[in-house]
């Protein structure tokens, strides 16, 4: 298969950086030289903060596992064994530590030592207040408009940067860096040449890396917002589209509008009516034989409900959902999009929410939202320069947190080899730094430190709720609006 490839809240008070990669202090021609990315943390001037207890640089180490038969080739793409092509060292962090230099605390937990574990809530985008929206509003365009003080993103493969010697990367906004790690895992492989690519691979999608790949990546947005914003109460709302007759987010108050001059594009009375995408243009890089190079790509395109009903008749409904929850195993037969009666497939939406059949003739769950948004979010590659993405995926994760606790699998259920490649369970996630492998992720989002509140008694949900709005007054600062 060459060519084009189509598509297929609330906790505590304390400072938390942020994650992805590439770190910049990582960037350097001295760092891809010696492939070592072990950044001192500030608390002790030490490599991985390895004088303070919380790391060590250490040699990474990658599994062996044979991978599935959909990518032929070895040694050509820069993904194949994350991180190996850029770094084989990397900071091993201890107890509750994390980040790219230890100086961050897992998932759920808080305080300078990391010993304090604390519960964030979820909650539905038509459950906030006036005031939360326009938070929540507020927020992304700030993360838009503010470029990354710890990341930049690679413009170029590792051998067009001669093996480090000649760093490629740019400056994008703390925003921009998850739209470029959404294109980056998921971009065609460059095979050599103009139009020399193979469009059967993706790291994060098509297989069972999917619903991990997407927690770890929301887990990391909330922290980049609470670092950015020092509001450390955020968490990304969810929207429920069971139902929907259309996009009920795509208000000015919330993800904006339709513009009254062309309905592809944003109302101007929403922000977001002024944002330009990146990484939008599968088609022109694998025609170049190049990555994406960061530059802005023209306004975020929308245009709701004038999709391709031959391959989406409508939004999902609550009777899909119930029976893709029903279905027992997370993945089946060769994990891919032809994978039948599987939990994984059928909530990406290559399944029949009716039959659970893989291959399905029509897309349906999370791929339906994608085509019904006809836009920006159409494209696997360029998806997340929509803020919808972010909601969206928020209720994928409560669906995919519903079935772990409905089921209660066991680690052997996610596979350790023949998936597609980045998918067996010890593979660490493309394009993250830290390292995280995918079965880390198989778990219940309790043990990583948030809930969803459709999830949560009455009881519980109204102390949580208390515990937000008793604490967002002190940190939300006005500047931020």
């Amino acid at each position: 298969p060459l060519r084009f490839k189509s598509l297929v809240i609330y906790s505590v008070l304390c400072f938390v950086p942020s994650y992805q990669q590439i770190p910049r202090r990582c960037a350097t021609q001295e760092a891809l030289r010696a492939k070592e990315c072990c950044p001192s943390w500030e608390g002790d001037g030490s490599p991985c903060g390895a004088s303070s207890g919380r790391g060590f640089c250490k040699d990474v180490e990658v599994p062996d596992q044979p991978d599935g038969p959909q990518y032929p080739f070895s040694g050509l793409d820069d993904r194949e064994k994350w991180p190996l092509v850029f770094y084989n060292r990397t900071c091993q962090c201890t107890g509750n530590f994390m980040g790219f230099s230890c100086a961050d605390c897992k998932f759920g937990y808080f305080g300078v030592n990391c010993n304090e574990k604390r519960e964030s809530i979820r909650r539905n985008v038509f459950h906030l207040s006036r005031a939360e929206r326009i938070r929540l509003v507020s927020y992304l365009n700030l993360a838009k408009q503010t470029t990354s003080s710890d990341y930049v993103v690679a413009t170029g493969t590792y051998q067009e940067m001669e093996n480090g010697s000649n760093p490629m990367f740019a400056d994008v906004s703390s925003y921009d860096v998850f739209v470029w790690m959404h294109y980056y895992v998921s971009r065609n492989a460059l095979l050599g040449g103009p139009g020399n690519v193979w469009t059967d691979v993706d790291f994060a999608h098509w297989g069972p890396a999917f619903l991990p790949w997407h927690r770890v990546y929301l887990l990391h947005w909330e922290h980049e917002i609470r670092k950015l914003t020092g509001d450390m109460s955020f968490t990304i709302p969810y929207w429920d589209w069971r139902d929907a007759q259309g996009c009920d987010v795509c208000t000015d108050e919330l993800m904006g509008g339709r513009s009254p001059q062309d309905p592809s594009l944003l109302s101007p009375g929403s922000v977001f009516s002024s944002w330009r995408v990146l990484c939008s243009r599968a088609a022109d890089y694998d025609d170049r034989g190049m990555l994406c190079d960061a530059g802005g790509e023209g306004p975020l395109r929308r245009n709701p409900g004038n999709h391709n009903r031959n391959v989406v008749e409508r939004l999902p409904t609550s009777a899909e959902v119930e029976f893709t929850l029903s279905l027992i195993n997370y993945d089946t037969g060769a994990v891919d999009r032809g994978a039948n009666m599987s939990f994984r497939n059928t909530l990406e939406g290559f399944g029949d929410p009716q039959t659970g059949l893989g291959n399905s003739s029509h897309m349906s769950m999370h791929a339906a939202l994608h085509v019904f948004m006809n836009g920006s979010m159409s494209s696997v590659q360029g998806s997340a320069n929509d803020p919808i993405f972010l909601l969206h995926h928020a209720f994928v994760d409560s669906i995919y947190e519903q079935w772990l606790r409905r089921h209660r699998p066991s680690p052997s259920q996610y596979p350790d080899s023949d998936a597609p490649i980045g998918h067996n369970s010890e593979y660490h996630m493309v394009p993250f730094l830290p390292l995280h492998r995918n079965r880390d992720f198989f778990i219940s989002s309790k043990d990583l430190g948030y809930e969803y509140s459709y999830l949560l008694d009455a009881s519980k949900l109204f102390l949580n709720v208390a515990f937000f709005n008793c604490h967002v007054n002190k940190t939300v600062h006005v500047g931020h609006f």
